[in-house]
C-alpha cells in the first residue's frame, strides 16, 4: 500500500467472540475524538492520546467486560494500530522518529518512536497501584504492546520518576501521543522519499 499524502485516514474493525471493536482514524486531524469502550479510565486515556497526537479518532468497543477488561483493552490497541498502519501505508515522506518528555505534577515520562515497520516495545514503567478506578494497571502494557506491534512502531516508554499511578499512566499516554505525532508527520524536506538509506522500511 502506498501512502496517500492527501488522505491519511483509515478504518479498521475486529470482531471475535470476545470483542467487537471499530476504529476510524485521521492522522492529519485536529485532536477530535468520539470514544466509547465501556471502561471509563481507558476512555480518558484514549481521549488524551487523540488530543496530544493531534489525530481525529473514533472508537467503538463492545467487549466481555463481565469477564474482565483485558480483551477489550488489548483489542482496541490491535485495531487502532492496524488503522494507523493502513493510514500510513509505506510510510514514505514521514519524519519516522519522534520523542517526547511529558511531566505531570511529580511525574516525568518519556516516549521514543521509530516508525519503521519493525515493531518492538520497551516498557519501563512501574505503577504503584494494582488498579486505577476499576481498571487493572497491568493492562496498560498490553495496550502499548498491541498498538506498537500492529502500527509497526519501535516504541520505548519509560517512567523516569513519579508516585501517583494516575499521573504515571497518563504521562505515558501523552508522551507516546506526542512522539507518535512527531514521527508520522510529513517531512516537507523529504520530498515523499522513504526515510531509510535502504529505500524501504520493514
Amino acid at each position: 500500500m502506498v501512502m496517500d499524502m492527501e488522505n491519511r485516514a483509515s478504518t479498521a474493525q475486529r470482531k471475535t467472540r470476545e470483542t467487537d471493536v471499530f476504529v476510524a482514524v485521521d492522522l492529519d486531524g485536529s485532536g477530535d475524538y468520539d470514544i466509547e469502550t465501556g471502561i471509563g479510565f481507558f476512555d480518558h486515556m484514549m481521549e488524551a492520546f487523540a488530543k496530544h497526537a493531534s489525530l481525529d479518532l473514533k472508537i467503538r468497543a463492545e467487549g466481555d467486560l463481565h469477564v474482565d477488561m483485558h480483551h477489550t483493552v488489548e483489542d482496541v490497541g490491535i485495531v487502532l494500530g492496524q488503522a494507523c498502519a493502513q493510514a500510513l501505508g509505506d510510510m514514505a515522506g514521514i519524519r519516522r522518529f519522534g520523542a517526547a518528555y511529558v511531566p505531570m505534577d511529580e511525574t516525568l515520562s518519556r516516549a521514543t518512536i521509530d516508525a519503521s515497520k519493525r515493531p518492538y516495545l520497551i516498557w519501563r514503567v512501574a505503577i504503584p497501584r494494582p488498579k486505577i478506578g476499576e481498571m487493572d494497571t497491568e493492562l496498560f502494557k498490553e495496550w502499548f504492546h498491541a498498538f506498537a506491534m500492529n502500527a509497526g512502531l519501535c516504541l520505548h516508554v519509560e517512567n523516569l520518576y513519579g508516585e501517583n499511578s494516575h499521573h504515571i499512566v497518563e504521562s505515558c499516554f501523552k508522551a507516546t501521543a506526542r512522539a507518535f505525532r512527531q514521527a508520522v508527520e510529513t517531512d516537507p524536506r523529504a520530498g515523499g522519499a522513504t526515510p531509510s538509506t535502504k529505500g524501504a522500511l520493514g
